[in-house]
Formats: C-alpha cells, structure tokens, sequence
C-alpha cells in the first residue's frame, strides 16, 4: 500500500481567513471519500495549534498502488479539488511511501 501524504502552507496573510481556506481545502478533499474510487482512506484537516510555526492544512491518503494513486492525481473529482487548492496554496510539500 503507499501512502500519499501532502502538506499546504496558504497564501493568505489574514489569519481568519486563512484557518477558513484551510477549512475548506480540507473540506473539499475529505469529500472525495466515496467518489474517487482508487481511495482506499482519506483524511484531511486543518491545523490547529501554532499558526505561526505549522503549515494549514495536511492530507493522508492510502492507495493499493502507485499506479492507483497516479489513477487519483488526474480524476475529474481530484482535478476540481486541486484547482482550487491551487488557487489559495504558497506551498507544498509531499511524500509517498509504502506502509
């Protein structure tokens, strides 16, 4: 199994209204859950303690296999999530590995 572990750091400079993107970046992949059918589990939250020093918002998400979770980077479902994501993020980190 591998495991598809990403972390965002927000563009936004208002805290408010970055814990709210942060939110619904969450949000929006959480509800991939059911829909992107190469998901085996998915978990995504926003931080909660130490703004200054954490990043916003992290997912986890399992896959059977590389070629599963490269199957869930171009679903529709995923594409529509990452747009937006993309529109709110100053950073990202990432790490695949097998559990």
């Amino acid at each position: 199994m591998i495991r598809h572990v990403v972390t965002w750091k927000l563009a936004e400079q208002d805290a408010a209204q970055r814990a709210e993107q942060a939110a619904e970046v969450a949000r929006r992949l959480n509800a991939l859950d059911g829909v992107v059918p190469q998901l085996r589990s998915i978990s995504a939250g926003a931080n909660v303690a130490y703004p200054e020093a954490n990043w916003d918002v992290t997912l986890v998400a399992d896959f059977d296999s590389i070629d599963e979770l490269e199957a869930y980077q171009v679903h529709p479902a995923h594409e529509e999530v990452v747009a937006f994501v993309r529109s709110v993020v100053a950073s990202r980190v990432a790490v695949d590995f097998e559990v």
